[in-house]
C-alpha cells in the first residue's frame, strides 16, 4: 500500500538531487526511444518511487488508476530489451476532500484517508541499455551536426576564411 505523502516526498527528493533527476531523464529517454508511449496509458503513469540505482540496474515504480491499466504490450517491449517489468494491483492512501463533518478524522481537523485501487508497474532497467540509448543519441547528434556543417555554406565559408587568415594551420581538402 502506498501513501500519497511518500509519492510527494519522492518527488521532492528528485528536485533536490540533481544526479537522481539526470538518471530519471536517461531512464525516460529509453522509454521514448523504444516508443513505449505509443501504447495505451503508458504516458499517464505517475512516478511512485525511484529511481533506485543499484550496481547494474535502475528501477522505478509508476502508478495508474485501476481502470487505466497500461497496455501490457509496452511492458513486453521493455522485456525484449532486457528489462524486468512487474505489475501489481495495490492501493494508494489519499485524504478525503472535506465536504461535511463526517469527512473529518475523529478528534482532528484533517480529512479521513481513503484507499483507492491502482496498478503499479515496476520497471527494472539495465544500466547497459540506458548507456546504449544515450550513446546512440550522442552519435545521432554528432551526425546531425556534421551534416549541418556539410550543407551549411556559412559554416564552410567560416572555415575557409579561417584557413586563409592562418595558412600554416590550413589543411588540404580533397578536390
Amino acid at each position: 500500500m502506498h501513501d500519497i505523502l511518500d509519492v510527494i516526498r519522492n518527488l521532492q527528493t528528485l528536485s533536490e538531487n540533481n544526479s537522481a533527476f539526470n538518471t530519471l531523464k536517461e531512464y525516460e529517454r529509453v522509454f521514448d526511444e523504444l516508443d513505449i508511449y505509443v501504447f495505451k496509458n503508458w504516458e499517464e503513469g505517475e512516478l511512485v518511487s525511484g529511481p533506485n540505482i543499484s550496481r547494474y540496474s535502475v528501477s522505478c515504480t509508476f502508478m495508474w488508476p485501476e481502470k487505466e491499466m497500461p497496455d501490457p504490450e509496452g511492458g513486453r517491449r521493455l522485456y525484449e530489451y532486457g528489462c524486468q517489468v512487474i505489475y501489481k494491483k495495490e492501493n494508494v492512501l489519499i485524504p478525503r476532500k472535506i465536504k461535511d463533518p463526517d469527512d473529518y478524522r475523529p478528534g482532528t481537523k484533517k480529512g479521513k484517508i481513503d484507499a483507492h485501487p491502482i496498478w503499479t508497474v515496476t520497471v527494472i532497467m539495465p544500466k547497459t541499455l540506458m548507456r546504449d540509448v544515450y550513446v546512440g543519441k550522442e552519435n545521432k547528434d554528432h551526425i546531425q551536426m556534421a551534416e549541418l556543417m556539410r550543407y551549411n555554406p556559412s559554416a564552410t565559408m567560416n572555415a575557409d576564411e579561417a584557413a586563409q587568415e592562418n595558412p600554416s594551420n590550413a589543411q588540404e581538402t580533397p578536390a
